[in-house]
């Protein structure tokens, strides 16, 4: 019985489909014309970006963002170098410590072994978690430079206003009427 009611629902189901309403086809995209000097293609900023951080921003017209990133990655760079000198500090003090605990040249002499290795680890951490962010702000500057182009079509001109104005409707169902506040945005 299972089986009858599968295969009805198979043959039925396409022939039911010259039965149905015709559709109408609408376009599902919407044409950017890039030849107007204030709307900046996406994809070029973020090509631009990808290559040289920054770049993207001054196509865009935010030149003033480019010290920021840059600032970012200078700061990133002096913490990566930090934690890994601090690293490697660390990892040279652990091996005094394995060839000899009871060096009296030992950088820390009052860590033990456990101390030492701690100190190792969170460096190191600390060290690879800054490559991270450094292709964190990377990643950044590409995403930036790609939401500020398509965002330059926008339109923000002082012309754009919106006020509240008092809304009276008739209800053809019910015979009612509703009354209320509206807000009317002016394009």
């Amino acid at each position: 019985m299972i089986s009858l009611i599968i295969i009805a629902v198979f043959v039925l189901l396409p022939l039911s489909e010259g039965f149905a309403q015709e559709q109408v086809s609408v376009p599902d995209t919407i044409k950017v014309d890039y030849s107007n000097p204030a709307i900046k293609n996406p994809k070029t900023a973020t090509l631009l970006s990808a290559i040289l951080p920054g770049a993207g921003q001054v196509y865009n017209g935010k030149p003033w963002k480019v010290p920021i990133i840059y600032g970012g990655f200078a700061a990133n760079i002096y913490f990566i170098d930090f934690n890994n000198r601090r690293y490697e500090l660390f990892k040279e003090a652990l091996a005094i410590f394995d060839e000899n605990p009871r060096d009296p040249t030992q950088p820390f002499p009052s860590l033990n072994r456990d101390g030492l290795v701690r100190n190792v680890n969170f460096w190191k951490r600390n060290r690879d978690l800054n490559y991270f962010l450094f292709i964190g702000i990377y990643a950044l500057n590409i995403i930036d430079a790609n939401v500020d182009a398509h965002l330059s079509a926008f339109d923000v001109s002082d012309d754009l206003t919106f006020r509240f104005e008092p809304s009276y409707e008739t209800l053809s169902a019910g015979g009612g009427n509703i009354m209320g506040l509206s807000l009317k945005i002016n394009f």
